[in-house]
């Protein structure tokens, strides 16, 4: 059922917004030459996929978890689809292809070795990763692995369809913040 949600959710939601898409990755092209920023993430039983993003920081940042990046990489154009959450916006094809779901734990870099042992002692590899989700909602951060694992865990043991769509909501209300960056 979720996965029904999902991909018409993510379908719809990437041809209604195609316009404003496209103003974005034109922007993105005069910001920093590359729009779409693509990364290698850990995805459900730790199989690895490229999550899509639009680019934020500039192209020779060193890749590496958000709240380890100084704030001196974002670019003032990045800064704005960070603060508006517009830079998630090509995640919507990851969810479309499967590799993502619109709710799930946030998915995380292969070098963040302390979540990936914190999430896997509690199984939270056994689900598809989200966009938002508990931790989101209630800014938890990569910052903090355990508190993050334990969120999560916890998010995937009680998850349901009313819960499902009570974190899209609440992140589409403006509820929780991205990762925290070094200033």
């Amino acid at each position: 059922m979720i996965r029904f949600f999902d991909f018409i959710f993510s379908f719809f939601g990437l041809l209604l917004l195609s316009p404003i898409i496209l103003l974005l990755v034109l922007l993105g092209l005069l910001d920093t030459g590359a729009p779409i920023f693509r990364q290698e993430r850990v995805g459900k039983n730790k199989k690895p996929f490229f999550l899509l993003k639009f680019r934020s920081m500039h192209k020779d940042t060193q890749s590496v978890a958000t709240h380890l990046a100084n704030y001196s990489s974002v670019t003032k154009y990045g800064a704005f689809l960070r603060r508006s959450k517009l830079d998630e916006l090509p995640q919507l094809w990851n969810v479309v292809i499967g590799d993502m779901s619109l709710v799930g734990p946030r998915p995380n870099l292969f070098n963040q070795e302390v979540l990936i042992e914190e999430r896997d002692k509690r199984g939270v590899y056994a689900v598809v990763p989200g966009i938002t989700g508990l931790s989101q909602i209630n800014k938890i951060d990569m910052s903090t692995p355990q508190l993050l694992a334990e969120t999560d865990a916890k998010m995937t043991s009680d998850f349901n369809v009313l819960l499902y769509f009570n974190y899209i909501f609440a992140t589409v209300l403006g509820k929780g913040s991205g990762d925290r960056m070094k200033r």
